[in-house]
């Protein structure tokens, strides 16, 4: 029978062959191939092989000259990926990049004639150049908060802010890395500084002088516009002000462009990513052509289920955030029926470690490979008790975010000999018999350097090694198997050159452990989704309708990476033999059994608390009474002008605790309790978990994680 459907498709012209496989979705996106367009895209319904089926098959028509198609996306693994399927369909001569590549080699090549001079060197890492802006201005900074001094420095010049401009726009960003938000500007001026200084540029940089020439060089933005025709972008919902900024000065005014996204899959606000161009998209272009991708092929009806019914759980939840939620798409299952995720509730961290690693164990014993299996968490924090589970379980694991693969020794080494053995491959005076076959060759280079067919007994280096040059041996196997016979060993080292540079690892057989902000564009046939209590899921600091909304949509991502195997679990306890305060996540509400969708409060609650909020009276200063105006003001509970009421040495010793705290937690301090939050606690000197909840930005997770600490060092204070 395949043999078959193989001698009908070799009857096919080229174009019908590109097209043939799509459903009906993806071939329309396939086929329209001008004008704007559209593609909402749910999780695994196919839309990067909708948009390189589209991108082929308009280069094999003639509607599009491979030279002057632009595709673009969000990370380096994305973009290489996507080039890896364009050359498998013939076209490998389209450029596919990430916006700051892209930008990067339009800067290099106009920056003689349209700034002149050297181009600053690219300051590829901020940390060293944000902790000497910070010294300039003598503070105090430890590595967490020179982490959210950069995270939040990034998201101003993403969203187009200056120095200048940036305290009138970040009114609602809180306390940033726990300094007010006007040390926060004086700190991104003086890192601007020292980058000028030092004759260096960010990636941010990259994309603000890029867009600075194309506004102001007539000539340069012509010659980008005539260069490039088309534009595809990928993950449209991750697009921030500037790349939008950036994409619109591509298109020069034409509509040449298609997009593709899932606001349901926005998980990257908090670095001013916005949904907003992808929700708005029609309204910008009213001729667009509109696409929904809803057939799932990745997950079964199970998985399916609980994903569309998180997203249908969601409430109102206030007119801003309403207005920020959009509708989500309706996902249907295409796989085979499999069976019902799982719910497990654990005493403390370390039995539900426990526990997903026996899981694991039971799905490798089972025949599930251990590179097709996941341990989704929501901090990297939580990455130790799994590692240390799997480890006495027998079961290997890669860390993803650790130690990269192609910065491995044995792989670096396995690069060299490759190349090498290529070189003879390549000279034709070489002689002697004919090469064997790329998969051969790589096995036979390999063996030198300690590849066997079958892994070594046990664990450790030895065989994390073997793993590694296992993962090339494999990745041989497909690619010679895509690619055809004229895939030859040069041809290899160069795509392992190139995914080198985009950091495009191939599978590791071990069980990746991964937060689930990384585990986004990726899936396996079984993932556990740990942690699932409040506090964790949603974190304790996503205190606003619409961060609440972004921790549900994580959660979505979380769920649709399984193909067959799902498991959710949470524990009620952080330690053995601790207090049981945890509680499962709100999220799981109606998704687990025995459960409903319902508020957690009393029938009624919620509708009543959203009938009177509009009447709640202002909050005043407890010392003139007058109402206070901004959030710091009401978490203090008195007006900034009124003279402070707290001991210093209480206010140091409650700052000193946090930053062990934040230390220990590896989290920024602001994310334990702002600086206004610690003033509050100081002046009001609760005795109580009661007292202290009352305390406007400690709700029940705080009090739960961090009351008895507060408290202790409370009591420990000189009375006045």
């Amino acid at each position: 029978m395949s043999g078959q459907i193989h001698s009908e498709l070799k009857e096919l012209s080229l174009e019908e062959r590109i097209l043939a496989g799509l459903d009906e979705d993806q071939r329309l996106v396939a086929t329209t191939l001008s004008g704007p367009l559209c593609v909402l895209a749910g999780a695994g319904t196919g839309k990067t092989r909708a948009i390189t089926h589209r991108i082929a098959y308009g280069v094999h028509s003639g509607v599009y000259q491979p030279q002057r198609l632009l595709a673009v996306t969000f990370t380096a693994r994305a973009a290489a990926e996507m080039r890896s399927r364009l050359r498998d369909l013939g076209v490998g001569s389209v450029q596919a990049r990430t916006f700051h590549a892209a930008a990067l080699r339009q800067l290099q090549f106009f920056w003689p004639q349209a700034i002149g001079g050297e181009l600053p060197q690219l300051l590829e890492h901020k940390a060293a150049t944000i902790a000497e802006a910070a010294r300039r201005l003598r503070l105090n900074t430890d590595r967490a908060t020179v982490r959210d001094l950069a995270a939040e420095i990034e998201w101003a010049k993403v969203s187009m802010l200056t120095p200048e401009t940036y305290l009138s726009h970040a009114q609602q960003r809180g306390n940033p890395a726990g300094f007010d938000l006007r040390t926060i500007a004086r700190v991104f001026q003086s890192y601007e500084d020292v980058k000028t200084d030092r004759h260096f540029i960010d990636f941010e940089d990259v994309l603000l002088i890029t867009v600075g020439i194309l506004q102001e060089d007539a000539r340069v933005a012509a010659t980008v516009r005539e260069q490039y025709r088309h534009f595809v972008v990928d993950e449209y919902q991750d697009v921030s002000p500037l790349q939008q900024r950036l994409l619109d000065l591509w298109l020069g005014g034409r509509e040449e462009i298609c997009v593709v996204g899932d606001a349901s899959q926005t998980i990257y606000s908090f670095t001013g990513a916005s949904s907003k161009h992808l929700l708005e998209f029609g309204r910008k272009y009213p001729t667009a052509e509109l696409v929904k991708l809803v057939r799932d092929y990745r997950s079964t009806p199970q998985v399916v289920h609980l994903a569309n019914h998180l997203l249908a759980a969601r409430r109102p939840a206030g007119k801003g955030a309403d207005a920020a939620w959009s509708e989500p798409l309706q996902l249907i299952a295409q796989r085979p029926a499999g069976s019902a995720p799982s719910f497990t509730e654990c005493a403390d961290d370390e039995s539900e470690a426990a526990s997903v690693a026996k899981g694991i164990r039971a799905l490798i014993e089972a025949g599930v490979q251990p590179a097709e299996i996941a341990v989704l968490f929501r901090t990297n924090g939580q990455s130790e008790a799994y590692e240390q589970a799997l480890s006495a379980a027998g079961v290997g694991y890669q860390l993803r975010g650790g130690e990269r693969f192609f910065a491995r020794k044995e792989v670096r080494d396995a690069i060299l000999s490759l190349r090498a053995a290529s070189r003879a491959d390549a000279d034709p005076e070489s002689g002697g018999e004919p090469a064997p076959a790329l998969p051969q060759q790589v096995r036979d280079v390999l063996a030198s350097l300690g590849y066997t067919e079958q892994p070594p007994s046990g664990g450790g280096a030895v065989r994390e090694r073997w793993e590694s040059l296992a993962a090339l041996v494999s990745l041989a196997d497909e690619l010679a198997s895509s690619r055809g016979g004229e895939f030859r060993l040069v041809d290899f080292v160069a795509e392992l050159q190139e995914r080198s540079a985009a950091q495009h690892a191939p599978t590791v057989q071990g069980v990746t452990l991964a937060s689930l902000h990384s585990a986004k564009g990726l899936e396996w046939d079984a993932v556990f989704l740990v942690g699932l209590s409040e506090g964790l899921m949603p974190i304790s600091f996503a205190d606003t309708a619409e961060t609440i909304d972004e921790e549900r949509r994580l959660l979505y991502v979380g769920i649709t990476r399984a193909r067959e195997h799902l498991a959710l679990s949470w524990s009620l306890s952080r330690t053995p033999g601790g207090r049981a305060h945890r509680k499962p996540s709100r999220f799981l509400d109606g998704l687990r059994p025995g459960t409903s969708a319902l508020a957690r409060s009393r029938p009624g609650a919620a509708a009543a608390n959203s009938r009177t909020a509009s009447r709640k009276p202002p909050a005043l200063c407890r010392v003139c009474g007058k109402a206070l105006n901004s959030g710091a003001e009401r978490k203090i509970g008195r007006c900034s002008d009124c003279p402070a009421s707290y001991q210093e040495a209480t206010f140091e010793a409650l700052r000193a605790w946090r930053l062990e705290e934040a230390r220990s937690a590896q989290l920024p301090a602001f994310m334990i309790f702002t600086d206004a939050t610690l003033v509050a606690v100081a002046e009001i000197m609760p005795s109580s978990l009661e007292e202290l909840a009352a305390v406007a930005g400690i709700g029940p997770s705080k009090i739960e994680r961090y009351g008895e600490a507060v408290l202790a060092i409370l009591s420990a204070q000189p009375q006045n």
